[in-house]
């Protein structure tokens, strides 16, 4: 399975926020954006020349980064987006937003997209009763989530639902019985990713 294992804090300090990939760490003091807020490398402090290419791939990159895909799989996404109808770019960030580890950060299952990642892979969780170990799933509505019974990860979980502020109003959770259903579809202003999706387009559009 291919995977980015490279380091996460670079990640944000390239891109010049948080994208809040190491979970409890980015609330905290070590946090690389924190410590350093310049981009990383010899020439980090630098002048940038800006032009209207590197906005559209910073902001792709940004995405992909926030939600750990990589090149070819953001493509796809993006390929599979403008052949729905509707508007290609919410299209995209919907596809995004309804991926399985996603879905497990949105809901305070997992610290982070990588944790929520690990924690699929393992079998620790079950869409509709049945094991789903394959993080890129799509979730649809009124899927249920529920932890696997037997599952010993359950004291990550509940450490991990003690960072959440809030649940998307297209979910449900219970944090009580680590259960959540899907109610609907997101719409976009319900989407809290920190990405401008027309940049994204047009840059995909040449």
């Amino acid at each position: 399975m291919a995977r980015d294992t490279g380091p996460q804090c670079k990640q944000c300090r390239r891109e010049g926020q948080k994208l809040f990939l190491k979970g409890e760490r980015c609330l905290t003091e070590k946090c690389g954006v924190e410590r350093r807020s310049y981009p990383p490398g010899e020439h980090g402090r630098g002048r940038v020349r800006a032009s209207e290419y590197r906005l559209q791939l910073r902001e792709k990159q940004k995405a992909r980064r926030f939600y750990q895909v990589l090149e070819r799989q953001f493509r796809n996404y993006y390929e599979k987006a403008a052949r729905q109808p509707g508007v290609t770019g919410e299209n995209l960030l919907q596809l995004l937003e309804r991926r399985l580890d996603n879905v497990l950060v949105r809901l305070g299952f997992a610290a982070s997209r990588r944790q929520a990642r690990q924690l699929i892979n393992h079998g620790h969780w079950l869409v509709n009763g049945r094991r789903v170990d394959i993080a890129s799933y799509q979730v649809r509505p009124d899927d249920l989530i529920t932890i696997k019974p037997e599952s010993n990860a359950v004291d990550v979980v509940r450490q991990a639902t003690e960072l959440t502020a809030a649940v998307p109003p297209w979910l449900q959770a219970d944090h009580d019985a680590l259960t959540a259903k899907v109610l609907r579809l997101p719409d976009r202003s319900e989407i809290s990713a920190p990405v401008s999706e027309q940049l994204i387009i047009e840059l995909y559009s040449k």
